[in-house]
């Protein structure tokens, strides 16, 4: 089932990290392209007709928040996790506020990316538990 709701474009500037979310997918989902920075990702989430975009909050050429608010103003349909080193609870309120389903850690990406993908394929957000053990207006971030 999650075969034909995932179209994946995978978004971080560094290749290895690129190749280690593919495998991790592999067979999962449909990877449908990749891109090194956010000018191209938003070119191509619009192009390939990605509707989950896996995208890295630090790229070279346009931050990911930026680039994701230009992904989901052109491609209303698609749904942003923000994939990310960073457990800062402002940066992750700015991204979930922006419209992004999901915002997990690459550290826990091991556990917790396809839980976050599925979640948020099925309409729910999703966001790494150490980020939300952090938060200390959690109980007022709904």
């Amino acid at each position: 089932m999650s075969q034909c709701l995932g179209r994946i474009l995978i978004v971080d500037d560094f290749e290895p990290w690129r190749g280690a979310v593919r495998s991790m997918l592999d067979g999962k989902f449909q990877i449908v392209g990749e891109a090194g920075g956010g000018f191209d990702a938003v070119t191509k989430a619009q192009e390939l007709e990605a509707n989950l975009i896996l995208l890295d909050i630090g790229l070279p050429d346009m931050d990911g928040i930026e680039a994701g608010r230009k992904i989901l103003e052109n491609s209303p349909g698609a749904k942003v996790i923000f994939v990310t080193a960073n457990s800062d609870c402002e940066l992750m309120r700015t991204a979930l506020g922006i419209g992004a389903m999901g915002y997990v850690l690459k550290a826990d990406a091991g556990r917790e990316l396809l839980k976050a993908i599925d979640a948020v394929l099925h309409g729910e957000r999703f966001v790494s538990r150490r980020v939300i053990g952090n938060d200390p207006a959690r109980s007022d971030s709904g």
